[in-house]
């Protein structure tokens, strides 16, 4: 039996034999560590009396500078990661200069900045009594200012990976600023503030140049073990190879742990770990119970808002109102949501809830939830962790909070998932978590971006049923930005049709399936929509060719013709009789819907035209794709809407 062998390609050896020098160059310094170490001798050059107390002090400063650097670093990289402001790229520059100066040329800087006779070093020592120079703290200062810089690129490069949709979702939740941040984006990008924590240690652990220029080299104050190298260097070799060797096997332990992940993105994490804990640790138990006028009060909050920017439009609402928003990508739906929440600049909305004015909220304290079209669960938490995240934001005890998030989970029918991460859940599974979550929440108004884009039809069904049963009883308002007539027609009490940030059409479901303004809607709705110009004969086509109505509008009226796809008749040879409207084309696709065949048939002299007709008569027509068809229309059948 023959085995097949897929041959690699080779590299080019211009290229290979650098890349092999390359490695023999970085390679060979740290052979020569190894060949030269005196093993014999090394336990007792590594446990000598200087070498242990240089290696205590070394610990003690790379930790305190790894505090700092939290300290500093952290919010240091998030604002660079999130916040646009002037002198952004000059502020990043001073956080990789220290990676790129020397570091003796860093120890220069320190001292002439707090050094006894530097810019700061008299106030602090005339102030305080601080005297860095010379002193431990010095060594701590010296070894931060080399050091950070690997914190804040690392973490700013995690950040600049995590989706906003989390954050301002959690925000939206009710969650303040601080909250999320320590709740949702430091857990989100834990393994990057990991790595770049591991990096910054390591770095301050081997801090030699900037050390020994601005603290000196004080045995037991401020010689490190690198200082302790240098030393032993002089007299005794073999101790400071041994030295080395230990330096070295701490480095490449840090590098082989991270596993070159330092620079990575935020993933989700199968093991929370220590920050799991972190959602239900922040919040603090209510001084009270729910104030008045909260979402648990059941109260009622009509809607009105007056949106600017891109969308420009008015919107009002009775409480209870459930409001389907569609149009065609880029019409400006998920920036209408966007806007009531506060969240984007492209639009500004003045927002009424019932008496209270929220146009100047941030949008933690407007109380209106939002799903975003993927969900946003907080991939560090379980569903139920995840569904009682708004309800502990806004200070509801925590056997009480998870109480009514299992409520709702169970009612959305994933109740037995409650304690699974959303890495765990199917597609359909995690988007119900995140319905549940934002009914949970108790909120004002609830925004809802394609609620139900990722589940199955059995499924949509059941959670369109336990949506609408809510939304009967709801205070509030509800607007969903949907592309499923059904979901249009079954949940809204209103459709709002958008076309470039504008109000198209504003009337209950009804009325825009009768008589729909917009191509896209009647097209969504399963009808045919021709835009076209009324003349004394009929409706001249936008796209070509004349159609013959049965109705009258005066000369030069600009129209939509609607045509339901059952009032399409397709034939083999052209139709004799009342049609008026008669065109030959050709099947270019056949699709099932339901227990019906929908055919789309094309012709040059009319625009595309999608008829419905049953398996046998498609069976008895010989249809296929490519076939040679005429369809016909009556005159009676065309509903002609004014636009």
């Amino acid at each position: 039996m023959s085995r097949l062998r897929t041959r690699r390609a080779r590299p080019p050896v211009a290229l290979a034999l650098p890349a092999l020098l390359a490695v023999a160059f970085l390679l060979m310094p740290l052979v020569g560590i190894l060949t030269r170490t005196h093993w014999r001798d090394l336990g007792a050059h590594l446990t000598s009396p200087g070498v242990v107390e240089a290696l205590r002090l070394s610990l003690v400063v790379s930790l305190w500078a790894l505090g700092f650097s939290l300290l500093l670093g952290v919010p240091l990289a998030w604002l660079l990661a999130r916040v646009e402001f002037k002198g952004k790229a000059l502020v990043r520059s001073l956080v990789l200069l220290p990676m790129v100066l020397p570091p003796t040329v860093g120890g220069v800087a320190l001292l002439l900045g707090f050094g006894r006779r530097g810019l700061l070093g008299p106030w602090l020592e005339g102030t305080f009594g601080i005297t860095l120079p010379f002193h431990t703290s010095g060594a701590v200062i010296a070894a931060t200012f080399v050091a950070m810089p690997f914190l804040v690129i690392s973490l700013e490069g995690a950040l600049g990976g995590l989706r906003p949709s989390y954050e301002e979702t959690a925000a939206s939740l009710g969650s303040t600023p601080l909250r999320v941040f320590f709740t949702v984006t430091l857990p989100m990008v834990a393994p990057g503030l990991i790595a770049g924590a591991a990096l910054t240690w390591a770095r301050a652990l081997g801090e030699f140049g900037a050390t020994i220029t601005f603290a000196g080299n004080l045995p037991g104050t401020t010689q490190t073990l690198p200082l302790q190298v240098y030393l032993l260097l002089q007299d005794q070799p073999e101790a400071a190879t041994s030295v080395s060797l230990l330096l070295l096997v701490i480095a490449m332990a840090v590098l082989i742990a991270l596993r070159g992940r330092w620079t990575g993105t935020p993933a989700a994490r199968k093991d929370p770990g220590a920050f799991a804990v972190a959602e239900e640790a922040a919040g603090t138990e209510p001084v009270g119970p729910v104030p008045p006028g909260s979402p648990a009060d059941g109260g009622h909050w009509p809607l009105h808002a007056t949106v600017t920017g891109f969308n420009e439009l008015t919107l009002d609402a009775e409480p209870g109102t459930t409001i389907a928003v569609v149009g065609e990508n880029g019409a400006g739906k998920t920036t209408l949501l966007r806007a009531l929440l506060g969240l984007t600049p492209r639009a500004h909305a003045e927002l009424r809830l019932g008496d209270a004015d929220v146009t100047g909220l941030p949008p933690h304290r407007r109380q209106v939830a939002w799903v975003p079209q993927d969900g946003a669960l907080f991939p560090h938490l379980s569903a139920l962790a995840n569904t009682s995240y708004g309800l502990r934001a806004r200070r509801v005890p925590r056997a009480v909070a998870r109480a009514e998030a299992q409520a709702w989970l169970d009612r959305l029918g994933v109740g037995h998932l409650a304690h699974r991460k959303p890495a765990q859940l199917s597609g359909g599974q995690a988007q119900r978590v995140a319905l549940a979550r934002a009914l949970a929440a108790r909120p004002r108004l609830l925004l809802l971006d394609e609620p139900l884009a990722a589940l199955d039809q059995t499924t949509r069904a059941h959670v369109r049923h336990t949506l609408r049963t809510h939304l009967a009883g709801f205070g509030g308002v509800c607007l969903i930005v949907t592309h499923d007539p059904v979901e249009a027609v079954s949940l809204a009490d209103r459709v709002l049709v958008l076309s470039d940030g504008r109000t198209l059409q504003d009337a209950p479901p009804s009325e825009v399936t009768r008589h729909p303004r917009s191509p896209w809607v009647a097209r969504m709705l399963g009808r045919n929509a021709w835009p076209g110009t009324a003349s004394a004969d009929g409706l001249e086509l936008a796209a070509g060719g004349r159609l013959v109505v049965a109705e009258a509008l005066p000369a030069g009226a600009q129209a939509l013709a609607i045509i339901g796809p059952e009032a399409v008749s397709v034939h083999r040879d052209r139709p004799s009789g009342s049609p008026r409207n008669v065109w030959p084309g050709t099947v270019r696709e056949i699709t099932s819907v339901g227990s019906r065949l929908r055919v789309l048939v094309g012709s040059e002299q009319a625009p595309d035209l999608v008829a419905e007709i049953t398996p046998e008569a498609a069976a008895e027509l010989g249809l296929v794709d490519g076939a040679a068809v005429w369809t016909s229309v009556k005159a009676t059948e065309v509903t002609l809407v004014r636009l």
